[in-house]
């Protein structure tokens, strides 16, 4: 009987393992180095020191499945510049907060998150960021909103809300994705064109008339 308590056990420890091991395994990395991104940041009320950022943007230094390390630069409302390295580890949920999530995740998958456990994803939808239409998942947990690229897996726009203060953070540009040239309708450029050829047209017609006249 222990024998077999035992062979269980052990069994079942495999199937833990080999479950673990495909999920970390199969944790897909959408973001490459040299890629970056550009937030502009807006806030309301009064936030607490370092939460009074206007403007950020983040470097993509390396990648080493699971570990990006990243740079992020901030930019205070007062002027000062700040800059600090990180490493995000997307296997443990070290992930900060949630700048870069494991890519082509969809609604009803979770992902881990070292300080509020598992994340599930609950809405999935397109819409255009920083000059292109995107696939983008999001979460709430508590007062904090998170939007993220799906492709990518990096966060494309945040909202956090206290009794203080109440912050959104939206990317401006990244290259990591290309933008869509849209091609916009020039009102002033059809005016000109129309009085060129009404110019156009009155002289031909003034010609006309001349050419009448010496008959």
């Amino acid at each position: 009987m222990r024998k077999k308590t035992v062979y269980l056990a052990f069994f079942l420890f495999l199937v833990v393992t080999s479950n673990s091991t495909a999920t970390a395994t199969s944790l897909s990395i959408g973001v490459q180095s040299g890629q970056y991104i550009e937030y502009n940041v807006t806030y309301t009320g009064t936030p607490i020191y370092e939460h009074n950022v206007v403007w950020a943007r983040m470097d993509i230094l390396s990648v080493q499945h699971p570990n990006v390390t990243v740079s992020i630069t901030s930019e205070f409302d007062d002027g000062l510049i700040q800059k600090n390295n990180y490493t995000l580890n997307l296997e443990t949920g070290h992930l900060i907060d949630n700048f870069i999530i494991p890519s082509n995740l969809t609604v009803g998958d979770n992902f881990i998150d070292e300080n509020l456990g598992n994340i599930t994803i609950t809405s999935q939808n397109k819409q255009s960021y920083a000059g292109a239409e995107r696939v983008i998942l999001s979460s709430t947990i508590g007062n904090n909103t998170y939007v993220w690229d799906q492709k990518t897996g990096i966060s494309v726009e945040g909202k956090s809300r206290t009794n203080e203060y109440e912050i959104h953070t939206v990317v401006s540009v990244t290259n990591m994705w290309q933008t869509t040239s849209v091609q916009i309708f020039d009102f002033t450029l059809l005016v000109i064109v129309i009085i060129g050829l009404l110019f156009i047209g009155l002289i031909i017609a003034t010609l006309t008339r001349n050419r009448k006249k010496l008959k």
